[in-house]
């Protein structure tokens, strides 16, 4: 076969090609190791020395041509594949199907939230302390000494002798008055820990601990930001009340109620038939507390107060059980989107 007898067949064959598989054997036909024009540049040398410059000359001639044509050709197939491809894989956007279920926050961090937002509006600043705490910053720093009574009203996590899981995130203003000087205005939402399990009690619950720190600071100015929390969370009809209470670093010391947003102080289920919902424990700094973080508390005063957040969670979202929101059931979850 001569070199126009190879181009013509080469030709027709490229021609009629039509998937990349048999381009691949044609490929290696024409310029495999034992392909037909690979077979011609080798015979080159049985030529007489005057013909091999332009038989050679003809032979890569035909070659680059025809890899030409091939390289053309593999892109034609290629296109034509991905054309295929996709039109075996057409997709019926009219066809019904099942929507995917998108996450939310979990009640208690919503709560959280709605409060975080509330109090830095207001001007407080988001302070985190450690869940492991001291003795020292948990209670003796907070007027609790080793002997003190009150710390029987808390049933402690003891890691060790000194080192506990936090009972209450009071611990966090002590930290925070150590480290800066007044005026002072904070929230320190967090964990706590207690050996306590009941319907409405759990050993791992939530607060929010709020405190105010400045001159001529009043227990007004303690009902008056109470107040605007009240009225925040339950609604502007929402009234709130102090009973006389005792926290060893507070003084005057307040347990905080508000009128009960179901029946507005009528008396029902949800406030037992009283008219009023217990909330928070509240008071003014205590004059040893402050004396022992390094604030003059002849010059200084302040006001604290702890919000428990399962308590609110569960007073504003009607659960009857701590342990529902800690079971991540996802029938309770998706009640609370």
């Amino acid at each position: 076969m001569n070199l126009s007898e190879i181009r013509i067949d080469s030709l027709k064959k490229i021609e009629e090609l039509n998937s990349e598989r048999d381009l691949a054997a044609l490929k290696t036909y024409l310029f495999g190791k034992t392909g037909v024009l690979t077979g011609l540049m080798k015979g080159l040398k049985d030529l007489p020395p005057e013909q091999k410059p332009q038989a050679g000359k003809e032979i890569n001639d035909l070659r680059v041509e025809l890899m030409g044509l091939c390289e053309q050709k593999e892109k034609e197939l290629h296109r034509m594949a991905i054309e295929q491809s996709i039109n075996s894989q057409v997709i019926d956007l009219t066809i019904d199907r099942p929507d995917h279920a998108i996450g939310h926050a979990h009640p208690i961090n919503q709560v959280r939230r709605r409060l975080t937002e509330y109090f830095v509006g207001n001007g407080y600043i988001v302070y985190d302390s450690p869940e492991i705490e001291t003795d020292y910053y948990n209670f003796q720093a907070l007027n609790v000494p080793p002997d003190h009574p009150a710390r029987d009203m808390q049933d402690t996590f003891f890691i060790t002798d000194n080192i506990l899981l936090r009972t209450q995130t009071s611990s966090g203003q002590i930290r925070l008055m150590e480290k800066y000087k007044p005026p002072l205005k904070m929230i320190c939402p967090g964990r706590v820990f207690r050996n306590d399990d009941d319907s409405t009690h759990s050993p791992v619950f939530h607060q929010m601990e709020g405190l105010v720190i400045d001159k001529n600071v009043t227990l007004c100015d303690l009902k008056g930001a109470l107040e605007g929390f009240a009225k925040f969370i339950f609604g502007e009809e929402t009234r709130i009340r102090f009973r006389p209470s005792y926290f060893p670093f507070t003084e005057p010391s307040v347990e905080v109620d508000v009128s009960c947003f179901n029946c507005h102080g009528s008396g029902c289920r949800v406030c037992k038939n009283t008219g009023w919902i217990e909330i928070l424990g509240a008071g003014m700094v205590n004059r040893r507390v402050l004396s022992g973080c390094g604030i003059d508390p002849d010059e200084y005063h302040g006001f604290a107060f702890g919000v428990g957040l399962d308590r609110i969670t569960m007073i504003l979202c009607a659960i009857n059980d701590i342990k529902l929101m800690w079971e991540n059931d996802v029938r309770f979850l998706h009640m609370f989107k």
